[in-house]
């Protein structure tokens, strides 16, 4: 990885992090700040993640440097629920099977997707994506729109029981880039990501795409600027 891949991956895992409320700890950051120096190796920070995994009280600080590491190690982009499986494992390796679906329980009511048809509705939004061609080549405002429909489907759906959240943010962000778009996560303003989140399954996804248009910005931003415009993509 470049020094800017390394400063970005760091970035990225901080800001997943902290939209679910969890802050890595000194030593972690620590940790972090040597790979983004060139001082610790991605496989040195591996043994480390793997050495942590021991400790009750460190799972943030796991989730932490699996999240770089998530960001420098490629698995199969099918926009279906088997690549959100692959992401979840690098999040949670030593997690069954059996154990990283969420699994029906009373109190979900008719707040998420059934549990137990998770694989017929990861399917369904998997095949609407492939009809939309993953969302390449849209213009900034209709890729905002969809990106923001996704993300809403994706959070009802709710695949996992244990960081669902963060596995969605990774999709949504290899997705986008692979569209010609990244994601600035930093721009998100936790209470508002989760307010717009929340607003969304109840049926208006007007904060959701505010959320969205203010994180979106051009992978090659030369080409969009000096040929095609703001609001146009990488089509033009």
């Amino acid at each position: 990885m470049t020094p800017a891949e390394r400063q970005s991956a760091v970035a990225f895992a901080l800001r997943n992090l902290l939209l679910d409320d969890r802050q890595p700890g000194p030593w972690a950051l620590q940790a972090a700040s040597d790979f983004m120096a060139g001082r610790r190796q991605a496989e040195a920070l591996a043994d480390q993640a793997r050495r942590l995994e021991a400790k009750a009280d460190a799972p943030t600080d796991t989730l932490f440097l699996r999240t770089i590491l998530v960001c420098q190690r490629p698995w199969a982009t099918e926009g279906d629920l088997a690549e959100l499986r692959a992401i979840h494992r690098r999040l949670l390796p030593g997690q069954p099977e059996e154990r990283a679906l969420r699994r029906p329980q009373p109190e979900d009511g008719a707040s998420l997707y059934p549990a137990a048809m998770l694989e017929q509705g990861a399917a369904a939004i998997g095949q609407e994506l492939a009809a939309e061609r993953n969302l390449a080549s849209l213009d900034r405002p209709v890729f905002v729109e969809r990106l923001a429909h996704y993300y809403d489907e994706l959070s009802y759906l709710h695949p996992f029981a244990d960081c669902d959240g963060m596995t969605l943010r990774i999709f949504l962000s290899r997705l986008s880039h692979d569209a010609g778009w990244d994601l600035d996560w930093g721009r998100a303003d936790p209470t508002a990501h989760r307010r717009a989140i929340q607003r969304a399954l109840r049926g208006s996804t007007d904060d959701l795409q505010a959320l969205v248009a203010g994180m979106v910005r051009p992978v090659n931003p030369t080409r969009i600027f000096l040929i095609a415009g703001w609001d146009q993509g990488p089509a033009h």
